[in-house]
């Protein structure tokens, strides 16, 4: 029978005890031990790491997950990484430290471009875009922002019947030409020529076409579009399949252009990361991708997490692009500089 010991306070004193807890303790400090340690979080960075490199892989049939997936891609890695970082450093676990380069390496090679300045000058044409939203509490003020921004060419969305007076009156000085088709408007410093609906399968209208006499006497076909609205529902997932169908509808128009130099203004309520808009993604450039500076998220407008409002191009250079202060509605207005 172990001998039991007392101490000066008279508590018992267990030495087995004691040299048990001592190897316990000089095994958590062992170098060795920090490999053994953290093999779940090693895991879990790998799988992470894996999704990232992998999401094309990741089928839309079942509540459109890929697309879901894709819309918020760049935080799988802000967020992620350093979460598993935190954990692998309190577990001080070695393994789980290194795996962690796969996630990181891969979010670098899929968004480290984009967090880079990649600003230039030169351009002769700036446009915006903007989702004014049907809720917005001061239209007027909106616009007056808009005038603010210096811009040559404007796209509004979301227009309302109500609204849509407020606009004309607080744009009209700044912008003489314009055209309003149905809740999508452009207007432009510009003359305007050949303007009309642009049909997204959507039942009404919400894109139009037109083009603009650009400087140098330059044609440009600006193109408006509201694709429309995604939801996240437990019972049926990312609901985009009149999104994605719109898309496809407005890629054809785009392709059919014989206007060379074209520009996309508009809410796809997507991402260029979600595979969905590819009909219109593919064929034209991200004016943000190429000049811009950082990811330049305009939804929600508190707290921007998504890209969805964009600025498209093909055969033209973009210069710059920015986002704009915020205004009274809950996206962000756009801009960009272009080279025409």
């Amino acid at each position: 029978m172990a001998q039991a010991y007392m101490t000066e306070s008279g508590r018992g004193h267990d030495p087995e005890r004691n040299a048990s807890r001592a190897r316990r303790l000089r095994d958590w400090w062992r170098p060795e031990g920090m490999w053994r340690r953290g093999i779940v979080l090693a895991v879990l960075a790998v799988l992470l790491g894996l999704l990232m490199m992998l999401h094309a892989q990741v089928p839309n049939e079942v509540g459109n997950l890929g697309s879901l997936l894709e819309t918020f891609l760049p935080w799988l890695g802000m967020i992620g990484v350093p979460v598993l970082l935190i954990a692998a450093v309190l577990r001080r676990s070695a393994t789980a430290i290194i795996a962690l380069l796969l996630p990181a390496i891969v979010w670098v090679g899929l968004f480290g471009g984009q967090v880079t300045d990649k600003k230039g000058t030169g351009g002769n044409l700036t446009v915006v875009t903007h989702n004014v939203s049907d809720e917005n509490p001061d239209p007027a003020g909106t616009a007056r922002d808009i005038v603010k921004s210096g811009a040559d060419v404007v796209a509004l969305e979301e227009l309302t019947g109500d609204a849509l007076p407020k606009y004309k009156e607080g744009l009209a000085k700044a912008y003489p030409y314009h055209t309003v088709q149905n809740t999508v408007g452009l207007w432009s410093k510009h003359p305007l020529s050949d303007a009309a609906p642009v049909n997204i399968k959507m039942g009404w209208t919400r894109a139009l076409r037109a083009t603009v006499q650009a400087p140098g006497g330059k044609q440009v076909a600006v193109y408006v579009a509201h694709l429309p609205s995604v939801r996240v529902k437990l019972n049926a997932g990312f609901t985009a399949n009149q999104r994605d169908n719109s898309a496809a509808a407005l890629g054809d128009a785009i392709s059919k252009e014989r206007v060379k130099q074209v520009i996309l203004l508009g809410d796809l309520n997507g991402t260029m990361n979600d595979r969905s808009l590819a009909p219109v993604t593919a064929q034209m450039r991200s004016a943000q991708g190429a000049a811009g500076d950082g990811f330049g998220f305009s939804f929600p407008a508190g707290f921007p997490m998504a890209r969805i409002d964009q600025i498209m191009m093909k055969g033209i250079d973009p210069v710059s692009s920015w986002t704009l202060p915020r205004t009274g509605s809950d996206h962000l207005p756009l801009a960009a500089s272009v080279k025409i």
